[in-house]
């Protein structure tokens, strides 16, 4: 099965797919994008067809308009649900998210709006986000009598270190794009209508890369946090052994000496 073949069965997400290989979702749940089960499922289930499609090259992640990229979980159903409930309510969604990071593809997240709760951890699962100066982020769980559970006390530490990550989880305090920029939080921040143009033009950057060396950087990256600079040093070394073993490493070195553009096929 391609990507294509689940937009019918998808309901709340947009798929398009782009001709140089960049997969466009669309997160569209009216009102807010809040993030209900049933949209977490759907999240998962596009994102492991994408592990599987090989003319998908990579991602972009956005929402429609300019207010709302995902306000947070759905917690219409919190009440109903208890320690246990809630536990494995965290570790659906956590998994959920861990098939964005695990994708050994680029993702870029084009966030428009608010991103609150669900929203700013689904942001985080990405490779690299790109704000709308309308972004807002934030994790407000605390304000609930609960915790950020889709993985933002892990993802928001690595990304803006403990003070702020501390900060923003203590006091709910919600970021503007210009401070998320300043902190770490996004990558870079452009106007609205710019937004998804900057996305797909960085993404069209990246696909010229060997995708080979972008996989091996993204797992290198991903996995070395959670080792020692030691244990983090002998994977990189591991993955380079690997990506000196193909195809793309001696076009891209060929092309370099020849004074070319490199034309790797991810072989």
């Amino acid at each position: 099965m391609a990507l294509l073949d689940l937009k019918d069965s998808i309901k709340f997400i947009i798929i398009e797919v782009e001709e140089n290989g960049t997969a466009v979702l669309t997160l569209n749940r009216p009102k807010a994008n809040a993030l209900s089960t049933e949209m977490l499922a759907e999240v998962k289930t596009v994102f492991e067809e994408i592990a599987k499609d090989d003319s998908v090259k990579g991602v972009i992640v956005t929402a429609p308009g300019e207010k709302f990229f995902v306000a947070g979980a759905d917690i219409n159903g919190f009440l109903a649900l208890d320690g246990m409930g809630g536990r494995e309510a965290s570790r659906f969604a956590q998994s959920c998210f861990q098939a964005i990071e695990d994708l050994e593809k680029p993702v870029i997240a084009a966030v428009n709006g608010y991103a609150l709760g669900g929203g700013n951890e689904i942001a985080m699962a990405c490779d690299i986000r790109i704000a709308s100066t309308k972004a807002v982020f934030g994790q407000p769980e605390v304000n609930l009598g609960i915790m950020p559970c889709f993985g933002g006390t892990q993802r928001l530490t690595r990304l803006v270190g403990a003070g702020i990550a501390k900060e923003m989880m203590f006091t709910a305090r919600q970021v503007k794009a210009d401070e998320a920029y300043r902190i770490g939080l996004v990558n870079k921040v452009v106007e609205p209508e710019e937004l998804l143009p900057a996305a797909k033009e960085m993404m069209s950057v990246i696909l010229t890369k060997s995708p080979l060396g972008v996989a091996a950087c993204k797992v290198a990256a991903n996995k070395g946090a959670d080792l020692s600079i030691a244990d983090g040093l002998n994977l990189e070394a591991d993955l380079n052994g690997l990506l000196f073993s193909t195809a793309d490493k001696n076009e891209g070195v060929s092309a370099f000496i020849e004074k070319r553009d490199a034309k790797f096929t991810g072989k």
